[in-house]
């Protein structure tokens, strides 16, 4: 299993605005406020930063300026009652045994709590305030779900906070409130400047013991944790743990270059892998936030895939790169003008597409209503074609990757080269797989373990819709168009799948068959 296959299967998972911790996984980081103590943190291991060295000797001028207007954030919360009609009982979660080892049993049911009693949960996170009026950014999920939220300032001032807005795919949320006097506040950086080994400062109360400062380098940019249509995070290995969701990540300059979000841990504590949302990403973000209170997502409708070497083979393009359409959602605005599946999008408003998620951030800023060009390749030929964007909390999504496989059958006829076993879909097949009546293609009875299409990950139970952009209709014209295709000199064949509702792009090679 790959390592992101792993961050994918184990996602996080929030119950009273705390993290699970499931190990090793990506986590955000909010912590349970009954949970934070000296024995969780001495129970905790870090990594020191060995070798980190800090400008003209000390950082100390750097903190000083910049944790006034750090900042913490409490959230009160609700717990649902034990029979709770949208969920699993609390006290049977399967996730039960990862929570009491690192919060105790401080914030769920007993299970001897009655079944219509409610508990109050606390929840802790970080901040900053940007605007002398009271304005502080946090991550939408040091806040997400909370009944009433109190901000204590560096100096202990404790505040009630009102939700300006929030947005929960960028993991940005934006709070205010009111003080009898002008606020410290820390400036917005340049987060595109940051190179990797750059020196940089975590700012947050972990555990909920206070302020706390850490220090490290920059160890990547452009990770993608796929947590969200716009993963662009900048990976640190300053030493970060729970409660520091939402404190700023600064500079050498004391600028705010991220907003600390998540960890990459094996333990529950920090291992020196951290990630933060960019600057430049939250500040737009927090603009529109500050201004409308929400955010419109701009929306194709399309589910796109990665061209990779063997799918730039296997339709004529000179080399790989944009988005491969899957599949058209109907009545969407996509397929009002005119997208098909199979067409690869190399550009859209004047922007390259380099992959995917170029394509999802580039729909995503764009209004709602708006028309705009994309640049498309199909069948052999670059087109452009106009698209009025819409407007949907989807967006644009990558197609799924994930393989789950569907019953099969265990006779066929045997395509040439690839390792597929095929049968057409009788009506006893449409039944066992509850396929719709216009459902037309061939399943995929079996497959050689060491040929090409089991490389490919083709499964036993797809249903193999098109080959090569050519809708097929049975197991002899699906093997048919593959033997057309190896005899062309094409070095792969490109299928469109069906799998589980949702269809996927597979190129195979010859040269593996």
């Amino acid at each position: 299993m790959s390592s992101l296959n792993i961050l994918r299967r184990h996602r996080v998972a929030a119950l009273l605005g705390a993290a699970l911790i499931v190990s090793p996984f990506v986590v955000p980081y909010a912590q349970s406020a009954s949970s934070a103590g000296v024995s969780n943190v001495v129970a905790t291991t870090q990594t020191p930063v060995a070798g980190i060295t800090a400008p003209k000797g000390s950082f100390a001028p750097i903190v000083a300026a910049d944790k006034p207007a750090v900042v913490t954030v409490t959230t009160i919360m609700k717990a649902q009652p034990a029979n709770a009609e949208d969920g699993m009982p609390l006290g049977n979660s399967p996730f039960d045994q990862y929570f009491r080892p690192f919060f105790g049993d401080q914030g769920m049911p007993a299970p001897q709590t009655p079944p219509q009693q409610t508990q109050r949960a606390e929840a802790l996170g970080s901040g900053f305030i940007v605007n002398a009026d009271g304005t502080i950014v946090t991550n939408n999920h040091v806040v997400d779900g909370a009944s009433s939220i109190k901000v204590t300032l560096d100096d202990g001032t404790e505040l009630p906070a009102k939700l300006v807005g929030r947005d929960a795919k960028n993991d940005l949320a934006v709070l205010k409130i009111k003080a009898d006097k002008p606020l410290p506040t820390v400036k917005w950086g340049d987060s595109d400047r940051l190179m990797t080994g750059d020196q940089v400062l975590a700012i947050g109360n972990p555990f909920g013991i206070g302020t706390t400062v850490t220090a490290g380098i920059v160890s990547a940019r452009g990770r993608d944790l796929h947590s969200g249509p716009f993963d662009d995070f900048i990976q640190i290995d300053a030493p970060i743990n729970h409660g520091n969701s939402g404190g700023p990540l600064v500079d050498v300059n004391g600028n705010v270059v991220g907003i600390n979000t998540a960890i990459y841990s094996p333990n529950g504590g920090s291992v020196g892998v951290g990630f933060a949302i960019p600057s430049d990403q939250a500040q737009k973000v927090v603009a529109k936030l500050m201004k409308d209170g929400s955010i419109q997502y701009g929306y194709l409708g399309v589910e796109i895939q990665p061209v990779t070497p063997d799918v730039a083979s296997a339709i004529g393009l000179d080399h790989p790169g944009g988005a491969l359409v899957s599949k058209v959602n109907d009545s969407s605005p996509a397929a009002s003008a005119g997208i098909e599946a199979g067409d690869v999008i190399t550009g859209f408003a004047g922007q390259d597409v380099k992959d995917p998620k170029d394509l999802s951030r580039a729909v995503a800023d764009v209004a709602p209503g708006a028309k705009e060009r994309l640049d498309v390749w199909r069948k052999g030929k670059a087109m452009q074609i106009s698209v009025d964007v819409g407007q949907n909390s989807d967006d644009v999504k990558t197609a799924s990757t994930d393989n789950s496989g569907l019953p099969g059958a265990e006779q066929g006829s045997r395509a040439p080269a690839i390792g597929l076993g095929l049968m057409d879909i009788t009506p006893d097949i449409r039944q066992q797989m509850n396929l719709a009546d216009n459902e037309h293609g061939a399943v995929v009875a079996r497959v050689s373990p060491d040929k090409a299409a089991a490389a490919a990950g083709i499964q036993p139970g797809d249903i193999i819709v098109a080959v090569n952009q050519a809708p097929v209709k049975s197991a002899k014209q699906v093997t048919q168009a593959i033997a057309q295709a190896s005899k062309s000199g094409r070095k792969s064949v490109l299928l469109l799948v069906e799998r589980d509702g949702g269809q996927i792009y597979v190129a195979v090679p010859f040269a593996n068959g």
